[in-house]
């Protein structure tokens, strides 16, 4: 099959608007080893990637893509009734609600499918409140909704980030779950009585297809609700947020399965009810599986709307001053993590809002390897305030050292700079903790961009490997699913036998060394800003 068939179908996200499903299966080839006979009949099928621009009254930003790609393995009449996965999973914000705050929702679930398993990655630290009938009570609240400030300023300050560290590896920051459910508590008191079940949203689809309430370790480590270190619910922190363990999803490891399609999910998708959920993974250990970050010592960069660096570990432990996240891996062990809410998203702010192309490339173009290490214009990436490591959502964005000759290119070259500095701040958290990291994976939109890449490299010292595998998230369900369904024993395995490096970037000595200069300077700007920032948010 080499041309792309189209559909119509009714979106549960936006029900007054019919949506096109491009079904793409040539478009494969050039993202998975095909060649892999566990993935010999693969067909990618993106969905809603077309910016809709009647949906920009809803969101601050340009809808681009609500769900990734979905992968059908082996069964071609799967195509059939992809888009049924869809239906039988009813949107989470009931009816296609605008989302509160009118935030953008510019990451999603994706799912894999055999003829024998389904596994999900989704978007994490989401609130999907659920009342004693399982139907949702208000619009859920995403992983980049910072309304928590009061909340995290609570738990982190009054509770105590000594405190909320022994109990969950962890402090409070925005995004997380649990400063969610105290601001749902204050300001929505009638919607929190209601509330007889807690969910992530890869967790409530998993939930209509099964009728089970789960939730995996890797995503709920993301919730501030998790004894990381002992992979159990903290008491304590449930109390704090006025909850009780009985509203709160059954644990599994990534690649355990959860149950079966019930009997309307059956019915609804076409297929056999003896077909296995497995819990999945929050989106960043999915990808991390995708790219073969597993066991000790690996690392994953992936510049995608958000920017993480992710290190796993077959042992539990913790930064002493929790710049970076301590989570449970889906591979069974445990992994650190730095995250920042502005990544490409950046790139793309300047470009199509600022200097209003979408030629990336184009923007790029001027920016020779002479320029590398010689601009004198710094960007500090905190266009949503900033996770880690500074944890500040008073945290903005800004442009220093423009004089009358700074032109376009020295803005963008800037920016991809400054994204490669903040995801070096994490970078040495992790060293000083004695951690070795001597190379990494890069993934994510942004990893496409071969200068991108070579700043990454030069800024961290390291060489970055591209694996073939582009959809890190959805390729890392699909290999938990293989787990699932016992085509490989661990997940370990699967990363063994399934991802392969495509190209390398090696780091340059001299300009590694530039770099360092720059990046001594950047690290002086949030300090000297910090104050400033706290007075005129």
């Amino acid at each position: 099959m080499t041309s792309y068939c189209q559909h119509n179908f009714y979106s549960p996200l936006f029900p007054n608007h019919n949506s096109p499903i491009l079904c793409e299966p040539h478009y494969l080839k050039h993202n998975f080893p095909v060649r892999n006979s566990h993935l010999r009949e693969c067909f990618l099928l993106p969905l809603l990637t077309r910016k809709e621009q009647h949906l920009r009254p809803v969101f601050r930003q340009p809808f681009q893509s609500f769900f990734q790609p979905v992968f059908i393995v082996k069964r071609k009449r799967f195509i059939e009734n992809h888009r049924q996965l869809l239906l039988a999973a009813e949107h989470i914000q009931r009816g296609g609600a605008p989302v509160q705050h009118r935030l953008p929702v510019q990451r999603a679930d994706t799912a894999f499918i055999s003829g024998d398993v389904i596994g999900a990655g989704g978007q994490m630290h989401g609130l999907v409140a659920l009342d004693a009938q399982d139907s949702v009570i208000r619009p859920a609240i995403l992983w980049n909704d910072g309304r928590t400030f009061k909340e995290v300023d609570y738990l982190n300050n009054t509770i105590g980030k000594e405190r909320l560290s022994a109990l969950t590896a962890n402090i409070a920051f925005a995004g997380f779950t649990a400063p969610k459910l105290l601001w749902m508590r204050e300001n929505e008191p009638e919607n929190f009585k209601k509330i007889a079940k807690i969910m992530l949203p890869k967790d409530y689809v998993n939930y209509k297809l099964t009728g089970v309430h789960c939730c995996d370790y890797s995503d709920a480590s993301g919730m501030l609700l998790l004894d990381v270190a002992h992979k159990r619910w903290s008491q304590e922190m449930l109390d704090i947020c006025g909850i009780s363990e009985c509203q709160m999803p059954k644990l599994f490891e990534s690649f355990e399965v959860v149950g079966t399609l019930t009997k309307k999910a059956a019915q609804t998708l076409g297929l056999p009810e003896t077909v296995k959920v497995v819990a999945g993974a929050g989106d960043n250990a999915a990808a991390a599986v995708g790219t073969g970050t597993v066991g000790a010592g690996g690392c994953n960069i992936s510049l995608g709307t958000s920017g993480t660096i992710f290190i796993s570990s077959d042992k539990f432990g913790v930064d002493p001053n929790n710049a970076l996240h301590a989570f449970a891996h889906a591979d069974g062990g445990y992994h650190l993590m730095g995250c920042m809410l502005s990544a490409a998203s950046c790139n793309k702010w300047l470009c199509e809002e600022i200097l209003k192309t979408s030629d990336f490339a184009g923007e790029q173009a001027d920016i020779t390897d002479e320029k590398l290490g010689e601009n004198h214009v710094y960007f500090l990436p905190y266009l949503m305030g900033e996770r880690s490591p500074i944890n500040d959502t008073n945290a903005r964005g800004t442009f220093t050292g423009m004089t009358m000759d700074t032109s376009r290119s020295d803005l963008v070259q800037a920016v991809l700079e400054g994204v490669a500095f903040a995801i070096r701040d994490s970078f040495e958290v992790a060293k000083s903790l004695g951690i070795e990291i001597p190379r990494s994976n890069i993934c994510g939109g942004g990893a496409k961009s071969p200068l991108w890449r070579k700043i990454f490299a030069n800024v961290l010292g390291i060489p970055l490997d591209m694996v073939k595998t582009e959809q890190g998230p959805g390729y890392g369900a699909a290999m938990l699913a293989m787990v699932g369904c016992g085509k490989f024993k661990s997940v370990q395995e699967a990363a063994d036998k399934l991802v392969e490096v495509a190209s390398t970037t090696e780091p340059d000595a001299e300009l590694t060394a530039k770099y360092e200069v720059r990046y001594q300077n950047f690290k002086k700007l949030y300090p000297a800003l910090k104050n400033f920032f706290a007075a005129t948010v």
